[in-house]
């Protein structure tokens, strides 16, 4: 699953001089709202949006923001989420759901694009999933960065995943010629024992996550641990497409957007990603300033979202990015006088 929202990239150019005004992404709440009222009179019960960026991650704070939409909307009976990210946290995907089914016993999950990894968790505590033609999930099988696993050539921790560990030792067992010897002792050569630790027990915790979430709406537990293993074992790569098609055959309730619907949540994402566009100012070659928004959660009257506010500072002895004077938050946007009027929403 995607990891959380400290991105760490180097400026694109480089620039010198001094430090010049930071660029910022627009605000388009008003625009927003009117394409999400649209979709309200198109849905049955209420609408609300759940969008990250391409460096955004579903987090534990989300489930926050989103409790201050739903405190506002006061949703009766159903939701219909229109859900786009790559994933995240899948224990913040849990959260989410268990506050939404508070609120509601029908949650109706709409993906016109992509919808992976925990956020294909999300999608699994959805009584149905409505996806359009651009949409796919995604296998849930977990890779994790630890601190005593492997470093990368710029120095970062490198990601390491059950299904690599497991088809290392797969390999081993097919076209070893000692079978004498144990594979573990080769593997603790280039990896220790606590991250082959801690990746297995990630992954069965990705896969009580996926159980529990299917819960919310399946009887018993037998059709929900088949899911929940299946996406988390049986895909070659984590970013394999599961189409409609194929997430049918799965056992999930999935039907075809309707094709309005699905053009106008197009709209609607086209509007997220200017707000989402790369706001990324270089002072030099050591340091820049991210100030990208990178979460979006709306609803009819109420839009929230997560901009990043930082600098980076690149230090050479180390050979990494480290991020200094952060001031990145969630804001709170709301119609008053005919005006959008903008708050920051703190949290603890």
């Amino acid at each position: 699953m995607k990891g959380g929202r400290t991105i760490k990239r180097a400026p694109n150019t480089h620039t010198s001089g001094r430090k010049r005004g930071v660029k910022k992404p627009p605000v388009l709440f008003e625009k927003t709202q009117k394409i999400v009222n649209r979709i309200q009179g198109m849905i049955d019960g209420t609408f609300l949006t759940y969008w990250t960026s391409e460096y955004g991650a579903i987090c534990g704070n989300d489930v926050q923001a989103m409790y201050e939409a739903v405190r506002v909307v006061q949703p009766r009976e159903r939701i219909s989420l229109f859900v786009k990210s790559d994933g995240g946290d899948g224990q913040s995907a849990l959260r989410l759901i268990h506050l939404l089914r508070e609120y509601v016993p029908h949650l109706t999950v709409v993906a016109p694009l992509e919808c992976a990894s925990a956020a294909t968790m999300l999608a699994l505590g959805a009584d149905e999933i409505q996806m359009g033609p651009l949409a796919f999930l995604t296998p849930i099988d977990t890779s994790l960065e630890h601190s005593m696993g492997p470093v990368d050539p710029r120095n970062e921790t490198a990601y390491v995943g059950q299904d690599e560990v497991q088809r290392v030792l797969n390999l081993w067992a097919k076209h070893s010629p000692q079978t004498d010897i144990n594979p573990f002792q080769e593997l603790y050569k280039y990896l220790h024992p606590l991250v082959i630790g801690a990746v297995d027990r990630a992954t069965s915790l990705s896969i009580r996550l996926c159980t529990e979430i299917l819960r919310y709406h399946m009887k018993g537990t037998q059709d929900a641990e088949r899911i929940a293993n299946a996406l988390n074992s049986q895909y070659p790569a984590h970013e394999y497409p599961i189409t409609p098609r194929e997430a049918r055959e799965l056992g999930l309730n999935v039907k075809n957007m309707a094709p309005e619907l699905n053009d106008v949540l197009l709209e609607l994402n086209h509007l997220y990603s200017e707000m989402g566009q790369r706001a990324v100012t270089d002072f030099d070659e050591h340091n820049y300033h991210n100030n990208e928004i990178v979460n979006i959660i709306e609803g009819p009257g109420i839009q929230l979202h997560f901009q990043n506010d930082k600098d980076w500072h690149y230090r050479k002895e180390e050979r990494q990015w480290v991020s200094l004077h952060v001031e990145s938050c969630w804001y709170r946007c709301v119609m008053k006088n005919g005006r959008m009027k903008q708050t920051r929403l703190y949290m603890s």
